[in-house]
């Protein structure tokens, strides 16, 4: 998804790395949840043929994928099991997992889970909350980091001014990305929250450090992972 298309500006997401692993056992059967971040559905059905491949002597390979910042795409699978019993309960425990900033976005996150049958049948109901449970598990465990759109903001002012403009910035608060400098002025870059309010803080910010000389000209989006607080 275009990031001019999300209305989201910031949602929770899987660290990056290889991918996250878990497992429960429920009467004899054993359940290993793969967590792994995937930005798009060719990656998320990568992560479910690799491991239908490490684990090709297991009897399920059951799986459930939320991707983009809005959660447009919501895929699920019972993978041999009933009907309802496994990809459904795995895709609501993602939809419905609530992150340390309270609220419930988790996204860009696949979770496949994988069962060795134990030779006890545990029931449509007990399929449910194995499979719920399993993966709720996972991701209260997982490193998990907050994917926030950031404008990307210039001001340029003339050099003798860039180093005590930029410290007065990143003292009260700002995120500062790089700082360019061109023949006649430096040009100070400035990663904002994509939101009106954040915007026009930052800029009667800069009027007020620059005594109104400076302006603050909207640039492009990048999506930046964050520490959760």
């Amino acid at each position: 998804m275009d990031i001019e298309e999300s209305r989201a500006t910031v949602y929770t997401t899987l660290a990056a790395g290889p991918g996250f692993r878990h497992e429960l056992e429920v009467k004899r059967s054993r359940f290993i949840t793969v967590l792994a971040r995937t930005g798009d559905e060719d990656s998320a059905r990568a992560v479910i043929a690799g491991l239908r491949r490490e684990f090709h002597d297991a009897r399920h390979h059951c799986s459930a994928f939320v991707l983009g910042p809005d959660r447009g795409i919501q895929r699920s699978s019972d993978d041999g099991e009933p009907s309802g019993t496994a990809g459904i309960p795995m895709l609501d425990a993602l939809l419905k997992r609530e992150t340390p900033t309270g609220n419930a976005d988790l996204s860009d996150i696949t979770a496949v889970v994988v069962r060795y049958f134990g030779g006890i049948l545990l029931g449509a109901g007990g399929l449910v909350r194995a499979y719920s449970e399993s993966v709720s598990a996972a991701a209260d465990l997982a490193p998990l980091v907050l994917r926030r759109r950031l404008r990307i903001c210039s001001v340029r002012v003339p050099h003798a001014a860039a180093g005590r403009l930029e410290n007065e910035l990143r003292s009260a608060g700002q995120v500062m990305a790089e700082t360019g400098y061109e023949a006649q002025d430096a040009v100070l870059k400035i990663a904002l929250p994509d939101e009106a309010a954040a915007l026009a803080e930052a800029a009667a910010l800069l009027a007020s450090l620059s005594a109104g000389t400076a302006t603050l000209v909207p640039g492009e989006t990048r999506w930046i992972d964050a520490r959760l607080k």
